[in-house]
């Protein structure tokens, strides 16, 4: 026989009733409903406007940095306006713009530009491209050879610049001293045009082919293992491996590579103006780049609107080659 289950009864009130357990299901405090409809509203709030808010930041820097000096310089552009009162501003319309078609130095600028550009940006990447496939094999001291070739990038413009500037002295640089040993007589990198913007571009080579090949090497380590197993039971070769896998792999990353130093070789300014120290770019302008003759314009003839017109010029170039490398990135695609 089973002994009856005895449920506890609540203590009776001073009343002599017992209170009544809250029922399940039942209405809810109005207070409660309140909080909850309020904490409900806030999520939605925060979960709605909290993305704008994080990226609030940074188009509040670009509008400030990026996007009114530009309509600012476009303006200006249309104007004849002095360094010295930028805010005393006349009309001049296109002006500016028809004086670059006729002056000689704008283009002898761009066609320097043009020059350094090709001579820095092909052997660089070509450069970055080996180094990165030598690193994809393992080597011991892998990391160190990484750090190593990403020092230059870290090096300051001006430092790296005064040292070649100094390597390239045409009575005292070691790379004549080099050049001396072998019966070659001292060269005035300097004064020469070829010589000096090989030398401007020698500069840009050293800073930025190991930042690329770290590029090209993180690509290199995202192509599937199994192709190259493949082409290895094929019979092909390391190098017909890098030519028919790595190269076709890295088609995005090569063009990628290919337009950021284009756009760096076209703003190019740093490594010109302090391998000869003035804005003109040589006694003869022979290595003056589109940016040190801006800064000519604007902060050594007190132009404004003329550097301006400049400015949106080196934009318009850039839109241009951007054009150009989307034209063929498309070909690419269609191709294959």
């Amino acid at each position: 026989m089973t002994t009856p289950r005895l449920e506890a009864v609540p203590p009776a009130t001073a009343g002599g009733t017992a209170p009544r357990p809250p029922r399940k299901g039942g209405p809810a405090d109005p207070k409660e409903e309140r909080r909850l409809a309020r904490r409900s509203r806030r999520y939605q709030r925060d979960a709605r406007w909290s993305p704008y808010a994080f990226i609030a930041p940074f188009f509040l820097f670009f509008t400030a940095f990026g996007l009114f000096p530009l309509l600012y310089t476009g303006w200006a552009s249309l104007h004849k306006v002095s360094l010295h009162t930028p805010t005393e501003m006349e009309w001049a319309g296109l002006h500016n713009f028809s004086r670059l078609i006729s002056d000689e130095f704008f283009w002898n600028a761009l066609r320097n530009t043009f020059t350094i550009g090709l001579i820095a940006t092909v052997p660089q990447l070509l450069m970055a491209l080996a180094l990165a496939h030598l690193m994809n094999y393992k080597l011991r001291g892998s990391m160190f050879f990484r750090v190593a070739m990403l020092t230059p990038y870290a090096t300051s413009v001006a430092a790296a610049t005064l040292v070649f500037a100094m390597l390239y002295g045409r009575d005292y640089g070691m790379i004549n001293w080099g050049l001396g040993l072998v019966g070659i007589d001292n060269i005035d990198w300097e004064s020469g045009t070829w010589t000096s913007q090989f030398a401007v571009s020698t500069i840009v080579i050293w800073r930025w082919t190991g930042y690329n090949a770290l590029i090209y090497l993180a690509a290199m380590q995202a192509v599937p293992d199994d192709l190259y197993e493949s082409a290895a039971l094929d019979g092909a070769s390391r190098w017909q491996q890098f030519l028919h896998v790595t190269i076709p792999s890295l088609r995005p990353t090569i063009l990628f590579t290919a337009v950021i130093s284009t756009i760096g070789a076209t703003q190019l300014f740093g490594e010109p103006l302090l391998f000869g120290g003035s804005a003109t770019g040589g006694s003869s302008h022979q290595y003056q780049t589109l940016g040190l003759y801006l800064y000519e314009q604007g902060w050594v003839n007190y132009h404004l609107g003329r550097a301006s017109a400049i400015a949106w010029s080196m934009f318009l170039v850039l839109i241009v080659i951007g054009l150009v490398y989307w034209l063929f990135a498309r070909r690419l695609q269609k191709s294959h």
